[in-house]
C-alpha cells in the first residue's frame, strides 16, 4: 500500500522555493518561512506568484515529487515531473484497452455509473437533513435512480450514449444543487456551474476543489505506473490528463461537492472572502484559499471503510486505492474495475 503523505500547498504570494541540502525551503525575501525535509511530501501545488528554482524542481523530478504550477484561482498552468515509472505492460494494456471501443465503453460505464450513485447518495442525504425544497431534491434523486436502471439494463450502448446521460444527469444533479445550500443564501447563490472562469462563489469553491482533487488523482495514477493521459471517458487531448478526469468522475460528488456544502452551510467561507475580476471571474483570497485548503488536508486524514477492499483507509488515499484496482483490472487480475460507490 501505498504510504499517504502531504502535498505542499503554497498559497502565498511572491514566495520562492529553493533546495537547501535534503529539504525544501519556502523563503520570502530573506526570510525563511518553511522548511519541510524532502521524503516527507508528495507534491508541491503553486498558486499564482510562486517561483522556484531549477536545482530544485530538478531535485523533486529524482525524488518523485509532482509539482504543479496553478494559477491564483486554481487553473492549472504547468507540471514539472520526473521520468515516467511503472510497468511497461501494464501501459501498455491500458493503451490497448483505450483503442477498444468495447473495452472503453465498459470502462466510462463504470465510471458514469459511480458518479451517478454517489451524487444521487449526496442528493439523498439533502433530504434526511431536510435540506429546502426537498421535493425538487427527491425528483433529482429519482431521475438519477432512472438513469441508472437504464444502463443497468442496456449494457451495450456505445460511448456517445453514455456521454449523452452523464450530462443529463450532471445537469439535473446540479438543478438543485441551489438548494442543498441552507445557509448564506444571500451570499451563495448557485444557478448552474460555471468553470472557465467560474462566475458565482459557488462555481468558485467547486472548480478550485476539482483542481486538488485532479492533482490527486494525477499522482496517484503516476504512482501505480498508468498514464494519467490516457483515458476511456474523457478522449485523448493534449495537455489533458484524461484517465485523471475518468477516475475523478467517482470522487466528485462525495469528496469535493460535500466539502464544498459543508463549507458553505457550516458558515466556514463568506460571501467576502471572495472577489470579483475585471473578467467577471470570481476568486477567494488569500485566507479564505487557505481556509478551504486545511478542510481538504483535514477531510483527506479522515479514515472510512472501503467498500470493496474492506479495510479501513484515509480518504487521502481513496484516488490511490482506486488506481491500484483500476491497474489490477488493466492486468486482467480483476474481472471488472470495482468503482467506489458511497454506502
Amino acid at each position: 500500500m501505498k504510504k499517504l503523505l502531504n502535498t505542499l500547498y503554497v498559497t502565498t504570494q511572491g514566495v520562492y522555493l529553493h533546495r537547501e541540502g535534503e529539504a525544501v525551503a519556502v523563503k520570502r525575501d530573506d526570510e525563511t518561512l518553511l522548511n519541510l525535509p524532502i521524503h516527507t511530501i508528495s507534491g508541491i501545488v503553486c498558486f499564482g506568484r510562486v517561483s522556484m528554482s531549477p536545482p530544485l524542481m530538478g531535485f523533486c523530478g529524482e525524488r518523485g515529487v509532482l509539482v504543479s504550477f496553478l494559477s491564483e484561482s486554481g487553473r492549472f498552468l504547468a507540471r514539472v515531473q520526473g521520468g515516467a515509472t511503472g510497468n511497461i505492460l501494464l501501459r501498455r494494456g491500458q493503451y490497448r484497452s483505450a483503442d477498444d471501443p468495447a473495452k472503453s465503453a465498459q470502462l466510462a460505464r463504470i465510471f458514469i455509473m459511480a458518479k451517478i450513485a454517489n451524487g444521487r447518495n449526496v442528493l439523498q442525504r439533502a433530504v434526511r437533513e431536510k435540506s429546502a425544497d426537498q421535493a425538487a431534491i427527491a425528483a433529482a434523486s429519482a431521475y438519477l435512480a432512472r438513469s441508472l436502471e437504464h444502463m443497468a439494463r442496456c449494457p451495450d450502448d456505445p460511448l456517445d450514449t453514455l456521454r449523452g446521460m452523464e450530462g443529463d444527469c450532471a445537469r439535473e444533479y446540479f438543478s438543485v444543487f441551489d438548494h442543498m445550500i441552507v445557509a448564506q443564501k444571500n451570499g451563495f447563490q448557485f444557478k448552474g456551474r460555471s468553470r472557465h472562469p467560474p462566475l458565482d462563489e459557488v462555481n468558485a469553491l467547486l472548480s478550485f476543489i476539482y483542481t486538488l482533487l485532479v492533482h490527486d488523482v494525477e499522482s496517484a495514477l503516476e504512482g501505480v505506473g498508468l498514464d494519467p493521459y490516457c483515458g476511456f471517458l474523457h478522449r485523448d487531448r493534449p495537455g489533458r490528463p484524461s484517465l485523471a478526469l475518468d477516475l475523478m468522475e467517482e470522487l466528485r460528488p462525495i469528496l469535493a461537492d460535500r466539502l464544498v456544502l459543508s463549507l458553505i452551510n457550516r458558515q466556514q467561507v463568506s460571501k467576502s472572502d471572495f472577489k470579483r475580476t475585471e473578467s467577471g471571474a470570481v476568486v477567494m483570497d488569500d485566507a479564505a484559499r487557505k481556509l478551504v485548503l486545511t478542510a481538504w488536508q483535514k477531510r483527506k486524514q479522515e479514515e472510512v471503510q472501503h467498500p470493496f477492499l474492506e479495510e479501513t483507509a484515509p480518504i487521502g488515499l481513496l484516488p490511490h486505492l482506486q488506481a491500484m484496482l483500476l491497474a489490477r483490472f488493466l492486468r486482467s487480475d480483476l474481472d471488472a474495475y470495482p468503482a467506489l460507490i458511497w454506502k
